[in-house]
């Protein structure tokens, strides 16, 4: 889950929804700038499918110790640091589960997704959140995701689609901008409210990549500078359900309420 707190209760997203989100940016990418993705269909894939895996999770949310629900919020941004709030194998087992699905269905959505996993758990974790006897899960698993990639992108190499320098290069471009989009589509969920950057230097037309930062103007709205989508303002749907209350005696209570809680649309807006 995302959540968003609010003096009343909280705005709670689902990670499949917030991948729709990163999806409908990456559908949206492209101008006489910024390159759109390529090979669409399998970027597209990833990226709109790259937490497909936490569906079942997110049917049944818990709370933290404080009685908070448990969720990736704006304390989290650009630091995952919420390890001791989670059952660490659990959370390896839907990561990896959501790798393996998508690598039956496309091998190179499939790395992108671990390339995601792998960036979000070595570079951008917090390994002090971590107990010491846990870490070698974690160190095994990432070095599990590289084994892989390796396996994915022999099955590519195989199919002759790709030279090795032309399938490197793709992959590392669209990495990024599945970072890109996860990083907005994070932003806008949680409503974040400082400057941010979108993490990597994004591959412009030219051939060279720009980093691209981001600056909020009012609620879910955002300035992108220098503007990557193809129109110079665009408004998205974002999937919610509002929770009343702002703390929850137990799981059970939080899952109550939030099983009759209607969805919500949220808006959210782009501009240059």
């Amino acid at each position: 889950m995302l959540r968003l707190a609010t003096p009343d209760g909280w705005w709670l997203i689902t990670h499949p929804d917030h991948a729709h989100l990163a999806g409908e940016f990456a559908s949206a990418w492209g101008n006489a700038v910024f390159a759109a993705p390529e090979p669409r269909a399998h970027v597209l894939r990833g990226i709109y499918q790259h937490d497909d895996g936490w569906l079942t999770r997110d049917a049944a949310p818990t709370i933290t110790r404080e009685g908070k629900p448990a969720a990736f919020s704006t304390e989290l941004v650009g630091k995952y640091s919420a390890f001791e709030e989670i059952d660490l194998e659990d959370y390896l087992a839907v990561r990896r589960n959501a790798v393996l699905a998508m690598s039956e269905e496309d091998a190179f959505a499939a790395i992108l997704i671990s390339m995601h996993t792998h960036n979000l758990l070595s570079e951008r974790a917090d390994r002090s959140t971590i107990s010491p006897e846990q870490l070698p899960l974690l160190d095994n698993f990432l070095a599990e995701q590289r084994s892989l990639q390796g396996e994915l992108r022999r099955r590519l190499l195989d199919t002759a689609a790709f030279s090795s320098e032309q399938l490197d290069i793709a992959l590392l471009e669209n990495f990024r901008l599945l970072q890109a989009t996860d990083n907005l589509s994070l932003l806008s969920c949680v409503d974040f409210d400082r400057r941010a950057t979108l993490l990597h230097p994004l591959r412009t037309l030219q051939g060279a990549a720009q980093e691209v930062k981001v600056e909020r103007i009012s609620e879910r709205s955002f300035r992108l500078l220098p503007y990557p989508l193809r129109e110079p303002e665009m408004r998205f749907a974002l999937q919610a359900r509002f929770v009343s209350g702002t703390r929850f005696k137990s799981s059970s209570e939080l899952a109550d309420r939030l099983s009759k809680a209607p969805m919500e649309t949220l808006e959210v807006m782009i501009s240059a």
